[in-house]
């Protein structure tokens, strides 16, 4: 199925000279708008800063092998929701170039690459370490939350033939997720450390599939660490 390239998108400015990004992408059945909502809802108010644009993206509607073939908005399709069964390379690999486009956008606006941070929440987290590991590897970070990997993923393989300087990863999971377990949060974490990419797996004990105010406290602290404002200044 052939995808946009230019996807819709919800933006929180920043509150002062635009020197970063961070692509936020959502959960499967949500969109730009309602990821950000929802964070917005956890804090009291939008996850902003000074010097770094925040972009929620929306997922283009496809049929989605889970609801039975119903459309959905989602990242790319897969065969069910478990780490044990085949990815479905053919709409991961056509989403890469339309969030590719995403990355250039911000590219053509004067952001490095390197000032560029992807992630997201559950198949948003998993999108953003295949478009990071597989595609662009000199971005500044990726974060996955409550989010995983394949057994048998495209982004092990890609791993294997490549080794440069990989982006780290920030992971957080909750304990008590009954939808995407936290055992395959787990060991997509051990994966990728064996495979070069420097790791963290922050717990959050008694956390079903959800977002958290302590996670995305601890995320907006990762996030300022790997994209400060001192060399946004210096560079420029």
């Amino acid at each position: 199925m052939a995808v946009p390239a230019s996807l819709q998108r919800s933006v929180v400015s920043p509150a002062g000279r635009h020197t970063a990004s961070l692509i936020f992408l959502h959960g499967s059945g949500d969109t730009g708008l309602g990821a950000r909502t929802w964070i917005k809802q956890i804090l009291n108010q939008d996850m902003s800063f000074q010097h770094i644009k925040v972009i929620y993206p929306t997922a283009p509607s496809r049929p989605y092998t889970p609801l039975r073939g119903a459309l959905s908005t989602v990242w790319f399709d897969r065969y069910k929701i478990s780490n044990d069964v085949p990815e479905h390379i053919e709409s991961i690999d056509s989403m890469c170039q339309s969030l590719t486009h995403l990355i250039n956008d911000e590219i053509k606006n004067g952001i490095a690459k390197n000032r560029i941070l992807i992630g997201g929440f559950s198949m948003g987290g998993g999108m953003a370490m295949h478009l990071a590991y597989r595609f662009h590897q000199d971005l500044a970070g990726v974060f996955a939350l409550s989010s995983f990997l394949n057994k048998d993923s495209a982004v092990y393989q890609a791993l294997k033939k490549k080794q440069t300087s990989l982006p780290e990863l920030f992971q957080c999971h909750g304990t008590a997720d009954d939808l995407v377990l936290y055992s395959w949060g787990e060991e997509t974490n051990k994966m990728l450390q064996s495979l070069g990419v420097t790791t963290s797996l922050h717990t959050f004990p008694n956390l079903y599939h959800e977002l958290s105010r302590a996670e995305i406290e601890e995320l907006k602290t990762w996030i300022a660490k790997k994209l400060p404002v001192e060399v946004a200044e210096t560079n420029k």
